[in-house]
């Protein structure tokens, strides 16, 4: 079966690669501003408010994989292949920033830790995705990649539970969830994909139903959609901003909720914002100008090399630039360090895989960039 090419989904990948660049670039005025300042809220309300960005990225992995292998014969050579295009296209790629980020820090590490210390300390980080804070969404990925093919032979076998499938995520995730809250078996559970399940499953639903819900996505209403869009978008804005302001105060008074509270609204918040943002980017793709939408495209083209990239530049960034003395061009460098991070990552991943091997760097980006033509 012949699958319609989602040009659109680039626009979502620049939409999620954007918010990832601000919650890192607002995590340091977070991080050191006064909290008693309305400066210090808003920089807390923005960095919380765009942390949509990792979890919509998990969704549209799961969504592109059941939409392209769904409706196809389940055989070995399909399996095969798919792992070969992960093993060079995304494993690689993780393991050459895991070294570059290691080494970024190695003076640290080297001056309180000996040789077997520090090969042992490499290798550790290097099986829980931790060698630098954002190299997790890559390590839980591996996690999903290993659980695709059971998880695409289950559905096939029995295509009912499709239809139960945003369901079945929740339930997983949650039960993990509940049972890590209630016994803390795992420290930091966010590099454990079972903490993703709800995006994982919505992606499986969504890719392998994409067809009944294309109307929907691209505003060409019935009723029922105008009722599910204005339902979905006020959860969104409910989920969003109730997290943020969670984090406001928790941050500005230094008390704490339930931590299973937290929990809820980042997942209501993300969740949401996953379909949020595939919604608006068909709606940014059919009415915005072909100019635009082909700078946002070619920027979700190159959204994961600059997602592995971005973090070395802000970092560097941040340690080499003198701390400003005025708050105004305190405000400048943040805000500066945003555009120059963006700027930065995106001209030299589009530099680089302007070449054959860029793969091996970056990951695999289409032979032809979908370009919107002008009509």
């Amino acid at each position: 079966m012949n699958k319609r090419y989602i040009n659109e989904i680039y626009v979502t990948r620049a939409l999620a690669i954007i918010g990832v660049l601000i919650v890192h670039a607002t995590s340091f005025p977070v991080s050191q501003y006064n909290s008693d300042t309305f400066t210090f809220e808003a920089y807390s309300f923005l960095n919380t408010f765009f942390r949509f960005g990792t979890p919509t990225f998990i969704f549209l992995s799961s969504f592109v994989l059941f939409y392209s292998y769904y409706h196809r014969p389940l055989t070995s050579k399909l399996i095969g292949g798919f792992y070969k295009k992960r093993l060079l296209y995304i494993i690689l790629p993780y393991i050459i920033f895991s070294v570059v980020y290691f080494m970024y820090n190695y003076e640290y590490y080297s001056s309180v830790l000996s040789n077997s210390e520090l090969i042992n300390t490499f290798f550790h980080q290097l099986l829980t995705g931790s060698t630098a804070s954002h190299l997790y969404f890559v390590f839980i990925s591996i996690q999903f990649y290993l659980l695709f093919p059971i998880l695409l032979y289950i559905f096939k076998k029995w295509p009912g539970l499709v239809k139960y499938a945003i369901i079945l995520g929740f339930i997983i995730q949650w039960a993990f969830v509940l049972l890590n809250h209630q016994y803390g078996f795992i420290m930091n559970k966010g590099i454990i994909s079972l903490s993703y399940m709800s995006y994982y499953f919505l992606g499986i639903y969504l890719g392998v139903n994409f067809d009944k819900f294309a109307d929907f996505f691209s505003f060409q209403f019935k009723t029922k959609h105008k009722w599910m869009t204005a339902l979905t978008w006020l959860c969104w804005a409910v989920f969003s901003i109730g997290h943020a302001v969670l984090w406001v105060w928790t941050r500005t008074t230094g008390q704490w909720a339930e931590n299973l509270v937290y929990e809820a609204f980042w997942n209501g918040h993300t969740i949401f914002s996953a379909i949020v943002l595939l919604q608006a980017s068909f709606y940014i793709y059919k009415n915005w100008g072909v100019k635009l939408n082909n700078i946002l495209i070619h920027l979700g083209v190159v959204s994961f090399g600059v997602y592995l990239i971005h973090l070395f530049i802000l970092n560097v960034y941040q340690k080499y630039l003198p701390m400003p003395g005025s708050s105004l061009l305190y405000h400048l460098k943040s805000f500066g360090g945003f555009l120059i991070v963006l700027l930065l990552s995106w001209l030299i991943v589009g530099f680089v895989t302007r070449y054959k091997y860029s793969w091996i760097l970056f990951g695999a980006t289409p032979k032809k960039i979908p370009y919107k033509q002008k009509s």
